[in-house]
C-alpha cells in the first residue's frame, strides 16, 4: 500500500533510523573527524571529516542527530548553529584544495532558531554556505537521509547530484508549521504534508532531486546495514559520473541545475 506523505514524515523522524555516525561506520573506511570552525566552537550538530568510501577519498559532512537521549542533547537534535555551517565550509574548502569530492548527509528539522544562534549570524551563515557550495570547485554529492528541514538542510544540499532516501522528506517548512500558518490548526498537518510535495517521489517528479534511493521493507530503521549499502552504491555511482568533469563545467552544470528549479513552463 502506498504511504501517505504524513506517514513518510513519521518514518523520516523515526529515532531508529540510521543517523550520520551510523552511515559513517557502515559506509566509510579510515574516517578522520575534523573539528571546529576556528572562530567560536565545534558544533556537534554538524560534523565531518575525510574518509574513504569504496576506496574513493571523500570529505563527508552531515547533520548529527544522535541515537540516544544524551547524544540528542549533545548534538542539539541535529539543529546546527552558525558555527556548524562555518565548520562545514572550512572543511569543504580543504576538500577543494586537495581535489577531493564532498559527500553531504542531510538530516535536520532545521537550523537552530535560538537567540544565541541569531546573535552569531545564523541567517548570514546559511546564506554564505549556499553561495559557497554553489561555487565549490569539486564534485558535491548530497544525500537526504531523514528530515530535510528548510534552510538548515539546504545550506549543505547544493550539489551536483542530490539523492534522497525513499522515506526521507525535504521541505521549506514542517507540515505542522504549515498547518499552523494556513489553517491555525496543527491537526491539519496531514493535509499540509500532501500539499507541500515533500516526499522523495514528488520531489523527483518536480526535478528538485536526481534519484530516489530505495529503503528496506518497513523503512531504513529496520535494517541499517542494507540502507547504508544502498546509499553507498548510489554515492559511488554519482562520484563515478562526476569524476573527470572539469571544474568550470561542473560549476556551470550546478548553476543551471538549481537555476532551473521552479520553472514549470519550459
Amino acid at each position: 500500500m502506498k504511504k501517505t506523505a504524513i506517514e513518510r514524515v513519521k518514518l523520516a523522524r523515526d529515532p531508529g533510523r540510521p543517523h550520520f555516525c551510523d552511515f559513517v561506520r557502515l559506509m566509510c573506511d579510515d574516517f578522520e573527524e575534523l573539528h571546529g570552525d576556528r572562530l567560536v566552537s565545534d558544533d556537534r550538530a554538524l560534523i565531518g571529516g575525510f574518509a574513504r568510501i569504496g576506496g574513493e577519498k571523500v570529505l563527508i559532512l552531515g547533520h548529527n542527530k544522535g541515537s540516544t537521549v544524551e547524544e540528542n542533547m549533545a548534538a542539539n537534535f541535529g539543529m546546527a548553529n552558525p558555527d556548524g555551517y562555518r565548520k562545514a565550509m572550512r572543511l569543504a574548502s580543504l576538500a577543494e584544495k586537495f581535489r577531493v569530492p564532498v559527500v553531504t548527509l542531510v538530516d535536520t528539522p532545521g537550523a537552530y532558531p535560538g537567540r544565541e544562534a541569531e546573535e552569531r549570524g545564523q541567517a548570514e551563515a546559511i546564506a554564505k554556505s549556499l553561495e559557497f557550495f554553489a561555487r565549490l570547485r569539486t564534485p558535491v554529492v548530497v544525500v537526504i537521509t531523514g528530515e530535510g528541514g528548510s534552510g538548515g538542510a539546504l545550506a549543505i544540499a547544493v550539489g551536483d547530484r542530490v539523492l534522497m532516501l525513499e522515506n526521507a522528506v525535504y521541505s521549506v517548512i514542517s507540515p505542522e508549521g504549515c498547518a499552523g500558518i494556513l489553517w491555525r490548526d496543527g491537526a491539519k498537518a496531514p493535509e499540509a504534508a500532501e500539499a507541500l510535495k515533500i516526499t522523495a517521489a514528488d520531489l523527483k517528479k518536480l526535478g528538485a532531486i536526481d534519484e530516489v534511493v530505495r529503503e528496506p521493507a518497513g523503512g531504513a530503521q529496520k535494517d541499517h546495514a542494507a540502507t547504508a549499502a544502498a546509499v553507498k552504491e548510489a554515492v559511488l555511482a554519482s562520484l563515478r559520473e562526476l569524476a573527470g568533469v572539469p571544474a568550470d563545467e561542473l560549476l556551470e552544470r550546478r548553476y543551471a541545475k538549481f537555476r532551473a528549479m521552479g520553472n514549470f513552463y519550459s
